[in-house]
This record gives C-alpha cells, sequence and structure tokens, in this order.
C-alpha cells in the first residue's frame, strides 16, 4: 500500500544495516508505523539522515508492506523545533511515552494532534510539569485509558472541589481522609479536567497520579525517561 504526503514525526530511530535507519514514526492516519528508511546514512543519500531528526514536523511518502514499510521521500513542513536542556528531555519523554502506549498500525489522530500542540509548547517554555500532564492525559484518551476526573468512583456523585480524593486506576476518585498518601484535592481533579493548571501543590499531586496510572498501563514497567527528567529536576 502507497502512503502519500503523510504528516508525521519521527520518535525514535535506530542504525540498520550499514546504511540505513529503523524509524519508528507517528503518523496522522496510520498511527504509530515501523518505517525503513534505506541509505540514509550515505554521505549523498536523497533522503538526509538530518530530515528524520525527532521534533521536525514531516510529510512522508511510504510503501507499507506487512509490519514495516520503506520511507519513498520525506518533506520538512515547517521549521524544526529546537528543544534543549529540559525541554529537550521532556520532547523525548513524550516519543518514549507514545511508543510504550501505542501498538503499531492503530490510527490514533487524536494523539497526533495532542504530539502536535505538546511540541510548540516545549519550545515556547510553557510551564513543563503542566505541559507533560496535558499530554498524559490526552494520549491516555486518545489510546481508550482516559481518566475518570469528575465523578467519584463509587457513588457517582460530582467530585467536590474541597474534597481530598484518592485515584484508583480503572475506578476514578474515592474520597479518603487528610493525611492518606498521594491524596488530590477534588479542585485539582476538576482543574485537570477542564485544561485550567493547577497551582505547584496540585501539579505535584497530579504528577503522582499520572505516574501510577501509566505504570499501571505499562504493566507495571517504568519510563527510563522518568529517571533521565527526575535527576535533571533534582539538580536545580
Amino acid at each position: 500500500m502507497r502512503i502519500e504526503q503523510q504528516p508525521a514525526y519521527v520518535l525514535h530511530s535506530r542504525p540498520y544495516r550499514e546504511t540505513s535507519l529503523l524509524l519508528e514514526c507517528l503518523t496522522r492516519d496510520h498511527g504509530r508505523l515501523g518505517v525503513v528508511a534505506r541509505g540514509v546514512r550515505r554521505e549523498r543519500a536523497r533522503v538526509q539522515r538530518a530530515q528524520l531528526e525527532p521534533f521536525q514536523a514531516l510529510s512522508l511518502d511510504l510503501l507499507l508492506r506487512g509490519e514495516l514499510a520503506t520511507l519513498q521521500s520525506a518533506e520538512n513542513v515547517a521549521p524544526p523545533l529546537r528543544l534543549t536542556g529540559d525541554a529537550g528531555l521532556a520532547g523525548l519523554y513524550l516519543n518514549e511515552l507514545s511508543v510504550r502506549l501505542t501498538g503499531r498500525q492503530d490510527p490514533l489522530p487524536e494523539l497526533f494532534d495532542a504530539y502536535a500542540r505538546t511540541l510548540p509548547r516545549l519550545a515556547a517554555s510553557e510551564p513543563l510539569a503542566w505541559s507533560l500532564r496535558r499530554f498524559e492525559r490526552d494520549l491516555l484518551e486518545a489510546v481508550g485509558y482516559g481518566l475518570q476526573l469528575e465523578f467519584e468512583a463509587e457513588s457517582g456523585e460530582p467530585v467536590e472541589p474541597a474534597q481530598l480524593y484518592r485515584y484508583a486506576v480503572e475506578q476514578g476518585p474515592s474520597p479518603c481522609r487528610p493525611g492518606t498518601a498521594h491524596a488530590l484535592r477534588g479542585a485539582d481533579l476538576l482543574a485537570f479536567s477542564e485544561d485550567v493548571m493547577p497551582d505547584a501543590a496540585g501539579l505535584s499531586a497530579l504528577r503522582v497520579m499520572m505516574r501510577e496510572v501509566i505504570r499501571f498501563h505499562l504493566g507495571g514497567g517504568e519510563l527510563r525517561a522518568w529517571h533521565v527528567l527526575g535527576a535533571a529536576m533534582s539538580r536545580r
């Protein structure tokens, strides 16, 4: 199957044979694709390796056969984003999370849109923690693991802003007492649902909650980017 002018981003690349690369690409209409980029490591390759760096908006022509596609051409459709420092680490986290929580050839246009929204936020130095929480939330929604943030898990009653809650994966928030580990304020859950940034304490609580949720959907696994980001933040 020929795929022409497909909007895409490269999530990961590694050397393949002597002169090629094996890419993981997030595409708008075909989801995550494994792509063989033949010959791009040659000095005079038709498609230059630099064109296939992460965080660049691309238009790809592909030939899809079975599990892998073969790159036919690649065109940059916007100036490449320069994500450096913590923003660069955050971008790599987006990429790792997208690879780990998606399957190949599963169309996820909502995830593609969320990814395309988040990169400029990182480049513009918007609050890093909030940009990451928004992307995590939108990714989970796109892959079918959407969060329940507005109603209590057992009673179905609306979440109360002044109440403390403990969030259970696959169930939602349940009221808890002060001092409960990993408790969240109802106001922060509602703000997250309404795409309103909470205060620093709320962002910290949401970070813990989202890590628990993501770890669950990874089957209890860890992400390398968690450790890298944690080390970077601790040096501040």
